[in-house]
């Protein structure tokens, strides 16, 4: 399948359980576009998982212009203070428009279940068809002597009782937005 149908097909799937889905370049809009959205929605903090030590200096600096407060890992200190996680995902499936998410360190799973919205940053290169065709990733991941955790997400947390009535936000973010980078990290 050509990657332009991967990426609509991520985009319509993931749309269809409330996600909101925006393409990029680079890291530079992925960081402005997280800063906008937490002052939008009137949050005063932010935790940024699974960036490399620069690229966290630069959003920290970014975060200090916004006067955003950059929390820090270990983020169980901070678990009542999230408002926007930015994580760096390792891929998407299209077919139900998840993302699968190195959960191992307790930090990611603070992160992505304690903030009030999750942006998930997903480089199109890491969208696959469907969980099949991540296969042999998943045997690598599962083969290795490290202990792991994938979280698998679609859309923002969504609970319904026995009368069927719909929570939003009630076991995670009330909101996730994915951030499809067609560009490098840079």
């Amino acid at each position: 399948m050509p990657i332009s149908d991967l990426i609509q097909l991520m985009r319509e799937k993931a749309e269809a359980v409330q996600a909101v889905v925006v393409k990029i370049k680079t890291l530079k809009e992925a960081f402005q576009y997280t800063l906008d959205l937490t002052r939008r929605q009137g949050g005063t903090s932010m935790v940024a998982m699974g960036l490399q030590n620069q690229e966290l200096n630069l959003l920290e600096e970014a975060c200090k212009t916004a006067d955003i407060n950059f929390l820090k890992p270990p983020l169980r200190l901070h678990a009542n203070d999230i408002h926007t996680a930015l994580t760096a995902v390792d891929w998407g499936i299209a077919e139900t428009g998840t993302l699968v998410l190195d959960s191992s360190s307790e930090d990611v799973r603070i992160a992505t279940m304690l903030s009030e919205t999750h942006v998930a940053l997903l480089p199109v290169s890491k969208i696959r068809p469907d969980v099949t065709v991540l296969e042999n990733e998943i045997n690598a991941v599962l083969k290795s002597d490290d202990s792991t955790y994938y979280a698998f997400i679609t859309g923002a947390s969504r609970t319904a009782d026995i009368e069927r009535v719909l929570a939003i936000g009630v076991h995670g973010p009330q909101e996730l937005h994915i951030l499809m980078m067609e560009g490098n990290r840079e």
